[in-house]
């Protein structure tokens, strides 16, 4: 079974990680932040944004960008950048493995330095740059999250389900 990481380099804005946190405990993909953070995880504003889902979220931290990348190993990393040559949808991601996707921090991105040396890791997300800088840091996970599920099936997720007061019965 695969499971997609999601994992936030220097986040900086609470709601987008709380929103994020939410994404993750929907889609059963652990959240890993780098540090150091724009926020406490105690901020207010983050748990208002992730308040109920906060505890079912498998949330790792790590120290820096290198300690991240030893825990990765050898395993499949995808780069999340406005900068890359190769969209999301022109990879597999139906693999039966672990892969994590690295987002980087609201105002500036990943770390350039990285990315060039790792272009074959990145990712783009098309869209009209004539009219804005980037996507919002959660819709793009979100958008990401869902594609890598879409192509596995949405495996683990439930394709239905029956609420008690359905809207729709």
């Amino acid at each position: 079974m695969t499971t997609n990481h999601i994992v936030l380099f220097e986040p900086q804005i609470p709601a987008n990680t709380g929103n994020i946190a939410r994404t993750c405990a929907a889609t059963n993909s652990p959240l890993h932040l780098i540090y150091p953070l724009g926020f406490s995880v105690d901020d207010k504003h983050l748990k208002r944004a992730g308040l109920d889902y906060w505890n079912d979220v498998d949330i790792h931290y790590h120290d820096s960008l290198e300690h991240f990348l030893t825990f990765v190993g050898q395993r499949p990393l995808y780069l999340i950048t406005k900068f890359a040559n190769q969209t999301y949808d022109q990879v597999d991601l139906s693999q039966a493995q672990d892969q994590f996707f690295l987002f980087g921090k609201e105002t500036t991105g990943l770390p350039e330095e990285f990315m060039r040396q790792n272009p074959e890791k990145c990712l783009r997300l098309p869209m009209d740059d004539t009219h804005v800088r980037s996507l919002n840091l959660s819709n793009t996970v979100a958008i990401i999250a869902y594609e890598a599920l879409r192509q596995q099936r949405f495996q683990g997720l439930e394709m239905t389900h029956h609420y008690q007061a359905d809207k729709l019965k």
